[in-house]
Parts: structure tokens; sequence; C-alpha cells
């Protein structure tokens, strides 16, 4: 019997990748993709009979489905969200829209169709023993979703599993404008021959996780996980200026930006107990990108 899965923000960067895997891991699954294309993009839209893209809001998540007469998903994997720390002061509006409006609708939708969700949150969390929670809109709202998520579940009933992600990098992420990834930026910088822009001191650390174990996790906590607490990551923190070290070529600090966390470093051990390890290193990575793409 086939079964619908649903993606929201299922145009974006992950949300691209996990559609892609999900076609393959579920072989008998339609995909749904809900995304208002703050970020997400169409160019990003995968061809397949089986993936259908709605454009549209998670606020009005129940009415959308219904007025799509569409059958009740078995899995809602919640990535469309506002996700940027530093342009969440600036969006702050936006930021409590996309986090924490969208997501109690998504919440209520999923738990009434008896689906499970998979929620994406933050590894802002974790940082400074939890005290970095409160350092932007972002962090804050991303936090309360993870209290409002466990809350709803004893309350009315839900079942979730909630992965969190670390630094995000690989093929189709975001390389310029003002929602760009760190290692998007660099490789944009890189190719057009400028320095590379590393935000000061430097020395803040990040844990960076290949987009193709973050789909990965996802799948398995989607599968086989409960509850909260899975963490992906790679367990080892990246000095932003070392990072920046790693493409062999010159680079320059610019002024720090509020709301950054000091350091990133993603616990592995739930994670691990679903069999789940990164197999791709931040180092192999942009080893391979400058190998291939040699300045002149």
């Amino acid at each position: 019997m086939s079964q619908t899965l649903l993606v929201t923000g299922g145009a974006g960067f992950v949300g691209t990748a996990l559609i892609k895997s999900l076609l393959t891991e579920f072989p008998d699954a339609t995909v749904v993709s809900l995304d208002n294309y703050f970020t997400g993009s169409g160019e990003n839209h995968v061809h397949d009979p089986r993936v259908t893209y709605i454009e549209g809001s998670t606020t009005e998540i129940a009415k959308i489905w219904a007025g799509r007469g569409l059958p009740a998903p078995s899995l809602v994997f919640h990535l469309g969200e506002y996700s940027r720390i530093v342009q969440s002061f600036e969006d702050h509006d936006l930021t409590w829209d996309f986090n924490l409006l969208g997501t109690k609708e998504v919440v209520k939708f999923t738990a009434s169709a008896g689906a499970k969700l998979i929620y994406a949150g933050s590894s802002s969390k974790f940082g400074n023993d939890g005290d970095d929670e409160n350092l932007n809109p972002y962090a804050w709202t991303k936090a309360k979703n993870i209290e409002y998520i466990k809350n709803y579940s004893n309350w009315f009933g839900l079942d979730y599993a909630i992965a969190y992600f670390y630094n995000v990098y690989g093929p189709g992420q975001i390389a310029s404008g003002k929602y760009a990834t760190v290692i998007g930026i660099f490789e944009r910088q890189y190719l057009a021959g400028e320095p590379l822009t590393v935000v000061a001191p430097g020395t803040q650390t990040r844990d960076f996780t290949h987009i193709d174990d973050i789909v990965r996790g996802l799948i398995l906590v989607a599968r086989s996980g409960d509850g909260d607490g899975y963490l992906l990551g790679t367990g080892r923190e990246w000095p932003l200026a070392e990072v920046a070290g790693l493409f062999g070529t010159e680079f320059t600090l610019i002024p720090a930006l509020p709301g950054e966390r000091v350091r990133g470093k993603a616990d592995l051990t739930k994670a691990a107990g679903l069999g789940w390890q990164p197999r791709k290193q931040l180092n192999e990575y942009i080893a391979e990108f400058v190998a291939t793409n040699p300045r002149g």
C-alpha cells in the first residue's frame, strides 16, 4: 500500500536532497512538498511524477491539504522554517511567523493525521551549556518549538523524533545573498578569486556536516527514532579561520556579527544508537573542491 510523505521546505537545500533520497528509500511512496519559497527555489524541483510541489504557508497547512484532497501523510518532515541566526534580528517578525505560528500548525496537522513528525531542530540549542538558545530570535524560537512538541505529545498525543543539524554543506547549498551558508560563501569567493571573508575573531568553531550524511540521518530517525536528542554532526570542531585556510588562499577578517555562538560540536551518542555515523569530512570535501577548481 502506497504512503504519502510530506516535506515542508521541500524546495530548499536540505529538503531537495531529502526528497531525492525518499524516492529511493520509499519506492512505493508519493512525496508532497509544501514550501513558501522564501529561500527555496523552483530550480530545485525534482522532476518525478511521484512528487507534488505546493506553494503555501505552513500556517495554513490543514486548509491547503484539505483543499487538495490529499491522503493523510504517514511521515511529516518539518524543515520549512526560518533558519538564519544573524538575519533573524532583522527578520524578527518572519522568524516568529515561520517558526512559531507555522510549526504550531504543522504539529496540530501531523497529530490529526496520525502521522509521525520528524522535526529539524537547531544545534544552536546546545551552545554554552544551553544558554545560547537565548542569543538570537532564531535560536530562541527553535528552542521553544522543542518544548512545544514535547508538551503537545504529552497533552494530546504525538509520535515524533527530533534531529539537530550542524552546519550543513554540500551540493545545492546557498552561495550568495544574505541567507548564504558559510561554505557556500567561501566557495563563491574562491571561484571569484576574492579573499575569503571570515567573521572575527576566526577562532569560533563549528561542526560541519555534509548534506548526504544529514539526509541519511533524517531517514534513520524517521524509521527508528523516538523522542528528542538525535544530533547530526561529525563531533569535530573546526575554527572558521582554519576552514578558510583549507582553501589554500588568503582570507580577511570582517567584524563580528550579533547573536553568533562561540563553539559548536555534536554529541553523536544517540544518533549512533540508530547506526548513524558521518561518512564525509569537511577537509576532504574542500580538498576535492580545490582540486576540481584550481586557481590560475
